[in-house]
């Protein structure tokens, strides 16, 4: 078969789930039992997400791979229950700089270099070669931002130029906003109108649009779009609001959307199954009618945008717990805590009558005396506690100076000058910070790790019967740092009953702590980030008996 292509653009605002949409397209292809692969094509000049503040682009999701990808990579893996990897994330950085270094190792032989072709042939072949890295049958390509940026033009004409190389391959879903004035009381087509019009100036006439809305679009809406953007009343799709992202391809496979698409690309359905995903939907709905629920407190440093507080910082977070509480049958609600605010006015002000606490990932030193308060708090209290990553080391340097008496303990990430240098930077890091190579060089995707049995780690690992051999207790989660437990401190640390339950194969680090369950009911840090790794149909064990603590302490 030959590879087909589905490329979705967005239009008006930015933020209106243009990822959720390719997800669900991705999903729904993947269902009818055609292998599928997703691609996110990204504007900015960043080789990756990596070093920019989650403030300001959300989350960056970690590939098992290393790649530090934007997180819609995150949503496409969430929905498709795949790992992806470095093929499937594009940026104008990644292009740029390739064509440049082929430029000067004059592999052009001479030709003067241009956006039109060479930019443009380089996305192609980037496409291209997800697809045939991932086997796929189906490309679905996610192009950023919107349409009219002069930031992402040469997306929109590679996918052109790729339509023309392969006419009847190649179909174009162009999502926009249908907003519904408050005054008016009326949904407003104008705008997805004019965005359409912004594609026809770079000669694409999309196949099919999505509407983004506040409610379920009336037929007069489709008629309206039809008319003015050349296209079929039945090829107009509705996506309004819900409360829950995972029933979106159900809300689009009910207006025949799927078919609609086999049709354009020329493809006979094969056999269909979304027996799992219905029965996951409908079992939300009942967790969600119970009202049974409890509340988990987020300690972090990433909340506040301006006057306004951001949830895509701990996009994966929020999902991996939304996930373990399904399974258990519960609604997670979190409590934003900044922990900016619980160093100037302590922590037991933000935290009382919470069920559970995470200290998430961070960097610097900002905030992190009021993650310290966190966790020595959680750990006095005897309140579940989930430290991940930064928030694993943080509660090292709170056992150390409340258990061992070490008051000056600390990361030298935030005191490079501490006496008792709890974690410090690992010393294959060093020549990277001394040459401000920040880029991509942290210890990054996946690593091995032995967990004890008779561990807590163990016992979620086991229980939960995923992401470990048992025979052998090895274990593999993602990355995502430079500062590691500084092994010198081993002894006085499981001196004073610190119990370190898993190290890495390799370099022996250690990869995950925690308290004695005769001490407390849950408390446990782990280095790497099972969030990463959570899906709706398969939660990760740390989170699920984290929140099976949380409901039984």
């Amino acid at each position: 078969m030959k590879t087909k292509y589905v490329f979705v653009s967005g239009g008006v605002i930015s933020g209106i789930g243009k990822g959720i949409i390719a997800a669900s397209i991705a999903f729904l292809l993947q269902r009818l039992d055609f292998r599928v692969t997703p691609v996110k094509c990204e504007n900015y000049l960043n080789i990756d997400a990596g070093t920019i503040n989650p403030i300001e682009h959300g989350d960056p999701f970690l590939c098992d791979d290393g790649t530090e990808a934007d997180m819609d990579i995150g949503t496409y893996e969430k929905f498709l229950d795949i790992d992806l990897n470095k093929n499937s994330f594009i940026t104008m950085g990644q292009v740029y700089k390739a064509v440049i270094d082929r430029e000067r190792r004059f592999e052009y032989n001479g030709e003067d270099v241009e956006a039109i072709p060479h930019i443009t042939d380089e996305i192609q072949a980037r496409i291209s070669e997800a697809g045939k890295k991932n086997h796929a049958e189906i490309i679905v390509v996610e192009l950023g931002g919107t349409a009219g940026e002069y930031q992402n033009v040469f997306y929109y004409e590679a996918s052109r130029i790729l339509s023309l190389k392969n006419p009847g391959d190649v179909v174009h879903v162009h999502v926009g906003y249908m907003p519904t004035p408050s005054h008016l009381g009326e949904p407003k087509t104008k705008p997805i109108q004019l965005s359409v019009r912004t594609l026809n100036t770079m000669g694409i006439q999309p196949d099919f649009i999505v509407a983004r809305s506040e409610k379920p679009m009336d037929q007069r809406r489709k008629n309206r779009f039809a008319l003015f953007c050349n296209l079929h009343p039945e090829d107009i799709i509705s996506a309004p609001d819900t409360n829950l992202i995972y029933e979106l391809p159900l809300m689009l496979k009910e207006q025949n959307f799927q078919n609609r698409l086999l049709s354009r690309l020329s493809l006979k359905k094969k056999k269909e199954d979304f027996t799992s995903w219905n029965r996951l939907i409908a079992d939300v709905k009942k967790i969600t009618k119970s009202n049974k629920n409890i509340t988990v407190a987020i300690v972090g440093k990433y909340f506040a945008t301006g006057e306004y507080q951001l949830r895509d910082s701990y996009a994966a977070l929020f999902d991996a717990l939304q996930h373990a509480g399904w399974q258990h049958g519960v609604t997670i609600k979190t409590l934003w805590v900044d922990a900016e605010k619980v160093e100037k006015q302590g922590i037991d002000t933000f935290v009382r009558n919470v069920d559970g606490m995470i200290v998430p990932i961070g960097w610097g030193e900002r905030g992190a005396e009021g993650m310290i308060k966190a966790a020595g708090y959680a750990r006095d209290k005897k309140i579940p506690y989930l430290g991940l990553c930064y928030g694993m080391q943080l509660a090292v340097v709170s056992f150390a100076r409340d258990k061992i008496g070490w008051g000056d303990a600390n990361t030298t990430e935030a005191n490079p000058k501490t006496l008792h240098p709890v974690i410090h930077l690992n010393p294959m890091q060093k020549d990277n910070v001394s040459r401000r190579a920040y880029g991509g060089t942290m210890r990054l995707g996946s690593w091995n790790a032995i967990v004890k049995k008779n561990t807590i780690a163990w016992d979620a690992y086991n229980s939960y019967n995923a992401f470990i051999n048992k025979s052998t207790g090895l274990t593999s989660e993602r990355h995502r740092h430079r500062y590691e437990f500084n092994n010198s401190y081993s002894k006085n640390f499981e001196g004073k009953g610190l119990v370190i339950a898993a190290r890495s194969t390799v370099e022996n680090l250690v990869e995950i702590i925690e308290l004695p369950r005769k001490e407390h009911p849950f408390y446990l840090g782990t280095q790497g980030h099972p969030e990463y790794k959570s899906r709706p149909l398969n939660p990760h064990p740390i989170f699920l008996k984290f929140i099976e603590a949380c409901l039984t302490s």
